[in-house]
């Protein structure tokens, strides 16, 4: 048997305290750190009076800028393509839900299109987001 020289057994367990703490402190980064980062694109939203949204799980965000550019999350999609690429991104959901995010600037017929596409791509719920009025 190995051992040192005063009798003693030499121990050859990993130590995982310390790998457990810096995992929780990451943990805790993270979930601080999650809810500040924004999604999507700066768009300027009418204010309303709303109760918030609750949903099961993380909704898609569409963004419609005041030129009329259409965002889903960061990426820019056209008009004609926005409804393909939301079929692909739903394929396998269980819940379909877009949360509408358009510039008060915006031509409202424009919109309307855009929600029409969101429809036709099969989506059940479709979320407008407004900000909170002062």
């Amino acid at each position: 048997m190995v051992g040192t020289s005063d009798g003693r057994r030499l121990m050859s367990d990993i130590n995982v305290t310390p790998l457990v703490d810096v995992m929780l402190v990451l943990l805790i980064i993270f979930m601080v750190t999650a809810p500040m980062m924004m999604e999507g694109v700066e768009v300027n939203l009418p204010q309303t009076k709303t109760k918030s949204i609750k949903t099961q799980e993380d909704p898609l965000v569409l963004s419609v800028t005041k030129k009329g550019e259409i965002f889903l999350e960061n990426h820019s999609v056209k008009l004609e393509d926005l409804g393909t690429k939301i079929e692909t991104i739903f394929k396998y959901r269980k819940e379909k839900e877009v949360l509408l995010k358009a510039d008060k600037e915006i031509a409202y017929g424009f919109v309307v299109k855009v929600m029409a596409e969101v429809k036709r791509a099969g989506v059940t719920k479709l979320g407008m987001v407004t900000e909170p009025m002062d």
